[in-house]
């Protein structure tokens, strides 16, 4: 038994529907994933000279507080450990130099509240470039 039908049988479709949304994603992700650089729009040569660039270095403030929280201003103490007498010593230090920088060495163990105090008393005494003192671990 032959249940077939004959003379009538239907063409394969390829749908590409499916083919242009893959496209259109990966598209998208292409245009947002890439960076653009930019070319300047005029060619410089820049000229040449012969020298060294100078390295200015401004002047060093280093406070030192321990860890019971006394402190230390370029191997001199403040009168008392209150942030008027620090911020005192740090203006007196600092008069006649030009923008120095106050580098904070605290011990790890020293509290949260001395740290700040060393940071008020450089803004009150009008010093506003501050850095930390770390050490390096070793492996």
């Amino acid at each position: 038994m032959n249940f077939r039908r004959r003379g009538h049988r239907e063409e394969p479709e390829i749908n590409f529907i499916p083919l242009i949304d893959l496209l259109l994603v990966i598209l998208i992700f292409l245009m947002v994933t890439t960076t653009y650089s930019r070319f300047s729009e005029l060619q410089v040569s820049l000229p040449q000279a012969e020298g060294k660039a100078e390295e200015k270095k401004n002047a060093e403030l280093r406070v030192e507080v321990s860890r019971s929280g006394d402190y230390l201003v370029n191997g001199r103490r403040p009168d008392d450990k209150s942030v008027a007498a620090l911020a005192k010593l740090l203006q007196t230090l600092s008069s006649g130099k030009q923008s120095p920088v106050v580098i904070i060495s605290a011990d790890a163990q020293a509290t949260h509240q001395a740290v700040v105090s060393v940071m008020e008393a450089a803004r009150v005494a009008g010093l506003s470039q501050l850095t930390f003192a770390t050490q390096t671990v070793t492996p």
